[in-house]
């Protein structure tokens, strides 16, 4: 029995444009009906069931976003492309905004055209949202791992996480530090149609200025000195799939302005090189910094925010949503009880009441850094407030400290004062161990492996 082919609506009122399209997607074995206005669209789409929609921007009776919000209330699972005139950014970004799956420029690339009917095929064909983000337990596998709480806030991002992974637009997660950023990142390409291609995720305010477009986008052996051999860039790695770009407002105006280049082209040019590379590949940036600001500052370009800031996504902080504490807590002892290769203790009720009063300016990754260092302290089978060792300080000191040493992470600071206090210990008792974990008040087992994650052997 021959399977069903595929059903696309093409809605354009030029005659030229239309036989384009039925040609090119009679060859990807595609079946087209085609409409001219919004009239005769609203119409097919009302009789016959569809897995694709391409619409031109400007109709004889309305345009394309106008069809993009119809489908959008009507047909909430049908991704639609837009067609927009060539250089027409802020048409693109408005499709991109009112829903679109993604667009494609006047005069049409061919290879354009297929590949964003390839990806919105696969989305066409992906279950809907119940089969998407369920709760299970979080490994080091990026296809495991999960957004865990019941509070509203968090059930907010996971519809919206479900809701992104269904698009081709570039996203912006902002949040404080420690909030899963990234996480939600993976989670937008692990749910989505690109799936099975690369997840590149890049510091950007770790790469040298120097190094930046070389990084960002290859160069060609010899170009300059150090080059000792070709080099494809993130862009090219991250081809077919997604690039994540962290800490995204800390890229240099100048790489600014290449950036906002490539993503619009869809396009690079690697250093050496005379001619530009195609690439394939959906952005999604993060930022604990407030990326509007520094643009109202001239530190950061409102183009590129603009284009990188068509979807927002906010992730919230710990203290947005307590309830869920005592869960997250749970799941983390239990995943650093296995590592450590011990019984899961129980965090007692007092336990529980001291982590939901405390303001957590390190999110989710201070609570497993206080669990860690709770589980390697606490006698028996029971966490209790005293094991917790809650710093003793305001929410705004606690945000000062972790910004010692200029932009010092809160876990390299608690990294810095571990080691500074353990080396003393050892120093004063002449480098024994067993000596030195009594006189820092722990176990030997809990310094020995202090020791090993610090590596301090």
């Amino acid at each position: 029995m021959n399977k069903q082919k595929h059903q696309v609506l093409v809605v354009d009122d030029e005659p030229d444009i239309r036989e384009v399209l039925e040609l090119t997607l009679g060859r990807m074995n595609l079946e087209t009906r085609t409409a001219s206005t919004l009239e005769e669209a609203r119409y097919l789409l009302g009789e016959f069931r569809f897995d694709l929609c391409l619409t031109d921007m400007r109709l004889p009776d309305g345009n394309g976003i106008e069809l993009v919000r119809h489908i959008q209330d009507k047909f909430p699972y049908l991704p639609v492309a837009m067609i927009t005139a060539f250089g027409n950014m802020e048409t693109a970004i408005a499709a991109l905004k009112a829903g679109a799956f993604d667009f494609v420029s006047k005069p049409l690339d061919l290879n354009d055209l297929r590949n964003i009917v390839r990806s919105a095929l696969r989305v066409a064909q992906s279950p809907g949202p119940a089969a998407t983000i369920v709760p299970g337990p979080s490994t080091a596998s990026t296809s495991t791992r999960r957004l865990f709480g019941e509070s509203p806030a968090i059930q907010k991002v996971r519809a919206m996480i479900d809701r992104f992974s269904r698009g081709q637009a570039p996203v912006y997660i902002s949040g404080e530090s420690g909030t899963g950023k990234e996480l939600a990142a993976r989670l937008i390409h692990e749910l989505g149609p690109r799936s099975d291609k690369p997840f590149v995720p890049v510091n950007c305010g770790a790469i040298p200025e120097q190094l930046m477009e070389s990084e960002f986008f290859g160069h060609k052996k010899g170009s300059f000195t150090g080059a000792v051999q070709d080099k494809e860039g993130l862009f090219k790695a991250a081809d077919g799939g997604t690039l994540f770009l962290d800490e995204v407002g800390d890229l240099p105006l100048p790489m600014q302005v290449k950036l906002l280049r490539a993503i619009q082209e869809r396009s690079v040019r690697p250093v050496g090189y005379q001619s530009e590379l195609k690439v394939d590949v959906r952005v999604l940036c993060a930022t604990h910094k407030d990326l509007h600001e520094l643009v109202k500052q001239g530190r950061f370009r409102q183009d590129l925010y603009y284009r990188l800031n068509v979807i927002q996504l906010h992730m919230p902080s710990l203290r947005d949503r307590v309830d869920d504490i005592p869960l997250l807590a749970d799941l983390l002892c239990g995943r650093l009880a296995e590592t450590l290769g011990i019984k899961p203790p129980r965090l007692n009720t007092d336990a529980q009441e001291a982590l939901k009063r405390y303001s957590f300016p390190g999110n989710v990754r201070e609570l497993e850094n206080i669990l860690e260092r709770a589980l390697t302290l606490c006698n028996g089978n029971e966490v209790t407030p005293d094991d917790l060792h809650l710093p003793q300080m305001s929410k705004e000191a606690a945000e000062t400290a972790v910004l010692l040493d200029g932009e010092e992470s809160l876990d390299d600071y608690l990294e810095r004062i571990e080691r500074v206090a353990i080396e003393n210990a050892l120093a004063k008792t002449s480098q024994n161990k067993t000596a030195a974990a009594k006189l820092l008040g722990i176990s030997f087992r809990a310094l020995r492996y202090k020791l090993e994650k610090l590596g301090m052997g």
